[in-house]
């Protein structure tokens, strides 16, 4: 095995982790999304021509981590997911062959495209109809709890209206979505900061995810944030 092979995995993985830290935990990213993805791309096609080098801590083996240690550990009941992501044709192409390599030869596929909420992803649990926790995805496994900043919310209802829902009663269920701030208000949000000489946010979803995760949640209630839902679980039932 090339030494030089492991060097550059193990380069890869230590600025991958440097990265990780500045946009996760100091909210200050230092590349673009596109120039992060393009080095986690170059390290999984290194460890998949070297599966033997692949280790429990490379940064392939998770989803990314925004947890500090200001809050409260949450472990998701159901795992929090993340999407594949690309910026190349044709590495398009190939999943739509890798898609249809697996079906039947009479069947069509058809795909739906939708427009990214660039946001922070945030899991809502409700019981009996109250709001009880919110909490970031995390590694996709354990997130924190992020409730009082949460409930600061205008568009994240603390109560859900009574709906008809069949034979389900929806007594423990949780809801997940995206926080996330628009760029008018976003644009606004720097002008403030500027007259007031504070730091300007890099971007919409950095200042989301950072303004999710200040201490003070009255300077929270300040900030223009939104939430977009898109998921419901039914923790008791079968309803996903």
């Amino acid at each position: 095995m090339p030494s030089d092979i492991k060097i550059k995995i193990e380069s890869l993985r230590k600025k991958i982790r440097e990265h990780d830290y500045k946009y996760y935990v100091l909210t200050e990213p230092a590349v673009s999304d596109e120039e992060y993805d393009k080095l986690v791309k170059k390290l999984e096609k290194l460890e998949a021509e070297h599966p033997n080098l692949i280790t429990p801590d490379s940064p392939t083996q998770r989803v990314g981590k925004d947890l500090t240690k200001y809050f409260k550990p949450v472990r998701h009941k159901v795992p929090m997911l993340s999407l594949a992501n690309t910026y190349n044709e044709e590495e398009l192409y190939d999943f739509d062959r890798r898609v249809n390599d697996v079906l039947p030869e009479d069947e069509k596929v058809e795909y739906i495209v939708e427009f990214k909420i660039d946001g922070a992803s945030v899991s809502l649990n409700y019981i009996d109809g109250i709001l009880k926790t919110a909490a970031t995805r995390g590694d996709g496994v354990v997130g924190e709890e992020i409730t009082n900043n949460v409930r600061t919310m205008r568009t994240v209802p603390l109560k859900l209206n009574e709906v008809k829902s069949g034979p389900y009663k929806l007594k423990d269920i949780e809801v997940r979505g995206e926080i996330f701030m628009n760029i008018k208000d976003f644009i606004n949000l720097n002008k403030e900061r500027e007259e007031r000489e504070e730091k300007l946010f890099a971007n919409p979803r950095n200042s989301a995810a950072g303004t999710l995760k200040m201490q003070d949640p009255k300077e929270v209630a300040k900030r223009p944030l939104n939430n977009f839902v898109y998921t419901l679980i039914s923790i008791d039932d079968e309803l996903k």
